[in-house]
């Protein structure tokens, strides 16, 4: 039986982890998947609950089923990012609930129910699925779930035929890299997503012999020599916006790319992606600029 499982980011100073507790997080790379893990097969969780109404829902209902009857549960957020409803939340699952607050966070603590209620439903409705509005499969919680961004959409409208082996990096579920291999010439795509759920959508949606899934954080790859990069860099972590992903991304696109090489990606018009990318590539220019997004070409 295991110990205990932790859902999402460790967070020192707001919650006591057990050295050995297994990691379920999507966004760990390598770690456990909550969904394959036994039913009743867990004494304890910790859970560091989603913002979004569904996939916390998900992730509860998911922490219930595994936890043996009485395991304990601990889910926390911050305030003003769902913390006020997570007792409701665990309520609506037939738990009795102690809550306290500190340091702008929420903590529920809950002893899994007998018969906890309406798990199945939460599970189901958090499940991954083919969305009819894209014609693609993915999944609540994955970024821009059930609909194209703005952002991609422009850089998929713009994008000019490439060729040769290149990487879509943060790919999502696979809509950009779907446009990419729309080309004949291209040979290779790698698509890389540090969030499980997204590519095991893209594995879905991107059925294709010339692309490889993986999943992985863009910061800590070190493939070189391809001959082009397309991206919609992320500039939000926990919900924060850090604009130091993007610059990591900018980086990383650099380094994989061999001389004469080509990045094509899109930013929100605010963010100040023009020195670093000058700093990393000979060239750089802005494509379009238009309804709050550029599109850049920067070359090698």
């Amino acid at each position: 039986m295991t110990a205990v499982l932790l859902y999402g980011a460790p967070a020192p100073g707001l919650v006591e982890v057990p050295a050995g507790a297994v990691q379920v997080s999507p966004l760990m790379p390598g770690s456990q998947d909550l969904a394959a893990i036994a039913d009743g097969s867990v004494d304890a969780a910790t859970v560091l609950a989603p913002g979004g109404t569904v996939e916390r829902d998900y992730v509860l209902a998911q922490a219930l089923r595994v936890l043996r009857p009485g395991g304990s549960l601990l889910a926390f957020a911050p305030k003003d990012k769902g913390g006020g409803r997570l007792r409701k939340a665990l309520e609506g699952f037939g738990c009795a609930v102690s809550e306290d607050a500190r340091r702008h966070h929420r903590f529920c603590r809950a002893a899994r129910p007998a018969e906890p209620r309406d798990v199945d439903a939460a599970i189901a409705a958090g499940a991954p699925r083919r969305v009819p509005a894209l014609g693609a499969w993915s999944q609540p919680g994955v970024f821009s779930w059930d609909r194209l961004d703005p952002g991609s959409a422009r850089l998929i409208e713009l994008l000019p035929a490439l060729k040769g082996q290149g990487a879509d990096l943060g790919c999502g579920v696979g809509l950009l890299a779907a446009r990419v291999l729309a080309s004949p010439e291209v040979t290779a795509l790698a698509c890389v997503d540090i969030d499980r759920r997204a590519v095991a959508c893209a594995e879905h949606n991107l059925d294709d012999p010339r692309a490889t899934i993986r999943w992985a954080d863009v910061r800590q790859m070190d493939e070189v020599g391809l001959d082009f990069v397309v991206m919609n860099p992320p500039f939000h972590d926990g919900g924060t916006e850090d604009r130091d992903l993007g610059v990591a991304f900018i980086g990383a696109a650099a380094r994989m790319l061999r001389k004469g090489g080509v990045c094509w990606l899109v930013a929100n018009r605010h963010l100040p992606y023009e020195a670093p990318l000058a700093a990393a590539f000979a060239k750089a220019e802005v494509r379009a600029d238009a309804g709050g997004y550029k599109i850049i070409e920067a070359r090698k």
